[in-house]
């Protein structure tokens, strides 16, 4: 299993395209595609990358904001420096770290992105919860630091509590869809939710 995982990965074409690229992980082209298809990186904006190690999707992100935009990865993991980014090293899901994010993005973020992922256990049933709680932790901390207008991304294995994770966030925001990024493997359960338009607290279902 291992031989044949390492053919594959030597084969992948987003692993050799990282390669020839300098960018940290394949994971990269998830978002090169995601932003190409919604055009959510613009100049100047303020962005968030929860789970961001090794640093694939900031590198992305710093390049589409420019260098009058701003853009603070947080992983449980530490995340070699990257130019012109802020990183914090800590768990999303304790509130210090919430903390010491807000205080690197030093105000309010026009995106936040998630790639954060639970450690594969095995069971599909236990990691399809693992990850939505991520997922409401994402959520939680979204709705902390975005503008209104804002927008969310986020990672999420499917399974059968995404209908309630998808009206927590429809509770919030305007414009809510499901997206695969073809550089997602095959063998993957991952789907993105892709909001945007967030309204803001008044949003809020009673």
């Amino acid at each position: 299993m291992s031989k044949r995982w390492m053919t594959e990965r030597r084969n992948d074409p987003y692993t050799k395209a990282a390669k020839k690229m300098d960018y940290r992980s394949r994971a990269s082209f998830k978002l090169i595609q995601i932003d190409d298809k919604f055009k959510l990186l613009k100049p100047g904006l303020t962005v968030a990358d929860l789970g961001a190690a090794p640093g694939g999707w900031l590198q992305v992100a710093a390049e589409r904001v420019g260098p009058k935009g701003r853009v603070v990865g947080v992983d449980l993991q530490p995340i070699e420096p990257l130019e012109g980014v802020g990183t914090v090293q800590g768990d999303m899901r304790k509130e210090d770290t919430v903390l010491d994010m807000l205080e690197a993005l030093g105000g309010k973020a026009d995106l936040v992105l998630s790639d954060m992922s639970p450690n594969i256990s095995g069971s599909y049933n236990m990691d399809h919860a693992r990850s939505v709680d991520l997922c409401e932790h994402a959520l939680e901390f979204a709705q902390k630091v975005l503008r209104p207008g804002g927008a969310l991304v986020m990672k999420v294995f499917e399974g059968d509590m995404m209908p309630e994770l998808m009206k927590q966030v429809k509770a919030l925001f305007k414009e809510v869809k499901l997206y695969g990024p073809e550089a997602s493997r095959a063998s993957s359960s991952e789907i993105y939710i892709i909001a945007r338009n967030y309204a803001g607290p008044a949003a809020r279902k009673p």
